[in-house]
């Protein structure tokens, strides 16, 4: 059986870090889940705050330090991704945006990404959607359903004898999680299931040619 390889990319900056917190038992989640449908999932996690200065290095160089080579290989390379980040400014971290700059923006296509955020307040968790969401669409991502925010109070909410309340915390990183593992049963992620560049047939018309048409040539 092949082992499939799962990347956790969180951008906390603080210690202990709550998107560290998030990022952590979204991948432990995902691995068990994977375990339960008979694929082993190997967790590999980068926290951005130790690669912070490689990163900065390498705009102003063009140079990646090897720690930070490894990072962006392993994320290119990847069968699925959870990605992390702080809210800041109503949306992902700088620190966040610089590392996926970084990726090469189409290694990411077709491969299966979980997101999550955390910030203080309930109301900051609309960065999913209307930040991250389209970050990754951009990158042709292929972006599970549910992507889970975490405020502070959620860390102790909904304990109802198992922890496991309607709407708590660990339902959604169970939900998520569950999404992301399904993924693995379906050759998802990676390399296995890049989706094809589409060559231009040979019989579709420009821009150009298609206007012409539609004016005469005029």
């Amino acid at each position: 059986m092949d082992t499939k390889k799962l990347v956790v990319i969180s951008a906390g900056l603080g210690t202990p870090s709550s998107s560290r917190l998030l990022a952590d038992q979204l991948g432990d989640a995902t691995a068990r889940l994977a375990a339960g449908l008979g694929v082993e999932v190997e967790v590999t996690t980068y926290e951005l705050r130790d690669l912070a200065v490689d990163i900065a290095n390498n705009f102003v160089t063009g140079y990646a330090a090897p720690r930070l080579a490894e990072a962006i290989a392993d994320v290119e390379n990847a069968d699925a991704l959870i990605a992390v980040s702080p809210v800041f400014s109503a949306s992902y971290s700088g620190l966040f945006k610089s590392f996926f700059d970084l990726v090469d923006n189409k290694a990411l296509e077709g491969t299966p990404v979980l997101l999550g955020a955390t910030g203080g307040s309930e109301r900051h968790s609309m960065v999913l959607d209307f930040a991250m969401r389209p970050l990754f669409t951009y990158l042709r991502a292929r972006i599970m359903p549910t992507a889970v925010f975490a405020a502070p109070m959620d860390w102790g909410r909904g304990s109802d004898g198992d922890g496991f309340a309607a709407g708590s915390l660990s339902v959604r990183i169970e939900r998520a999680a569950a999404e992301l593992a399904s993924e693995f049963t379906n050759d998802g992620g990676g390399a296995s299931s890049r989706v094809p560049q589409v060559a231009t047939r040979p019989e579709e018309k420009g821009f150009e040619q298609l206007l012409a048409d539609l004016t005469g040539g005029r």
